[in-house]
């Protein structure tokens, strides 16, 4: 049973993506029109991986998707909803937003509430398909704005560079990013994080990964301190479901491998609706 906190992004997902489902039967002549098309072109630019489980990809993506995190607890499962994704459109070529729609956490022990609203812009500035180098390079600039129980006292942005290589079946896909707080360093910090996944694809339709995700604090409370997660996953897709709707759908777990982290053992189950 879906919990009553969280009806709300469910329902939110569901008029979402039956709006796009309609968009792609009933366009108009209007910018809107074309959006497919330009979506196509970019697209068939660039190689045609999946998505990871946690890298953020440095391909541009038109999708809807949501995960969900158990996170072990001394008190059980704190559960997060959403996991800070939300809907990726290309409303340009080589360009990406992604409005992230905020996570809703349930701790194993007190209130739920919501966490900071995730937002994201990528552009892409290099890109070769598979029938030419098979590789891209990509900027991104995302933020936080502080809202709800779970919210940060102070937002964030976090300038990143993304680039990924593939060989036949082989990619892997990296991003090394420097989140900055709009205040509260001194106990926050700078912190950066380098992730980096590994994929094979096998049966056309499955993509078996292990990520690194990796995490240092050069300044702040927990100066020194690194976190390194090795994250096995596997998804599945690109599935059709109707017209440019698809659906992928994967799972994953972040394990810590260093003596400090902030978690252990978190199972992450994701379900995307390309189109």
């Amino acid at each position: 049973m879906i919990p009553s906190q969280y009806r709300a992004l469910v329902v939110f997902n569901f008029l979402a993506f039956a709006v796009l489902c309609t968009h792609c039967a009933l366009a108009q002549d209007t910018y809107f029109n074309d959006w497919f098309r330009r979506v196509d072109k970019t697209q068939a630019e660039q190689p045609h991986w999946i998505t990871p489980m946690f890298t953020v990809t440095p391909r541009l993506e038109e999708e809807l998707r949501s995960d969900i995190t158990w996170t072990p607890t001394p008190d059980g499962n704190s559960l997060n909803y959403g996991g800070g994704k939300g809907l990726e459109l290309i409303p340009t070529e080589h360009m990406e937003v992604i409005l992230g729609i905020p996570p809703y956490q349930v701790p194993a022990n007190g209130p739920a509430g919501g966490g900071n609203i995730p937002i994201l812009l990528k552009y892409r500035l290099f890109a070769s398909n598979e029938a030419h180098t098979n590789y891209i390079v990509t900027a991104f600039l995302g933020g936080s704005i502080p809202a709800g129980r779970f919210a940060t006292p102070y937002g964030s942005i976090t300038p990143t560079i993304a680039f990924g290589k593939g060989y036949r079946n082989f990619d892997f896909q990296s991003t090394i990013g420097w989140t900055i707080p709009t205040g509260g360093r001194q106990k926050s910090g700078t912190p950066l994080a380098y992730n980096t996944a590994f994929q094979y694809r096998v049966w056309r339709k499955l993509w078996p990964e292990l990520e690194t995700n990796v995490t240092i604090w050069p300044h702040g409370a927990l100066v020194g301190e690194k976190q390194v997660f090795l994250s096995p996953g596997l998804i599945a897709g690109r599935l059709h479901l109707w017209k440019r709707v698809g659906l992928s759908i994967g799972a994953g777990e972040q394990i810590a491998v260093t003596r400090y982290h902030q978690y252990n053992h978190a199972p992450t189950f994701s379900v995307r609706f390309p189109f």
